[in-house]
């Protein structure tokens, strides 16, 4: 039973960080919980560092469920303010995106509803018409 243990992991690049950001963000947006999750990280944001090291505290546990060095680079990542600052704005624009493309879908299926009845109604304004 020779388990090898990993090291622990006391930095995090600044590279390593925005990826790890753009990561968390995409997953929250592409799920539908942009508002929700922007409401959890700025109510958590005054415990943030406590967050990481509390995740520090678990991470033996973690190790079971988690890859090691992952859940290290998260902890590293929401240790630091200004990563949950840049969290936050990137989960906004990316769900200011997505619904940006959505409202214009619903205008574009708006006016075609709207066009398909004016069709509809002339076609029946002009039967009568013929019909008199």
């Amino acid at each position: 039973m020779a388990h090898e243990y990993q090291e622990i992991r006391t930095t995090i690049t600044d590279d390593e960080a925005h990826e790890l950001i753009e990561k968390v963000a995409n997953f929250i947006v592409s799920r539908g919980m942009a508002p929700a999750g922007i409401m959890m990280i700025e109510s958590l944001h005054p415990l943030h560092s406590i967050g990481s090291q509390a995740m520090y505290f678990l991470l033996p546990f973690a190790e079971i469920l988690f890859d090691s060095q992952k859940y290290q680079r998260f902890a590293l990542m929401i240790q630091n303010g200004e990563n949950i600052k840049a969290l936050v704005k990137r989960i906004d624009e990316l769900d200011e995106e997505l619904n940006r493309e959505r409202r214009a879908e619903a205008r574009l299926r708006g006016r075609r509803r709207k066009n398909l009845w004016k069709a509809k109604l002339s076609k029946i304004f002009k039967y009568k018409n013929k019909a008199e």
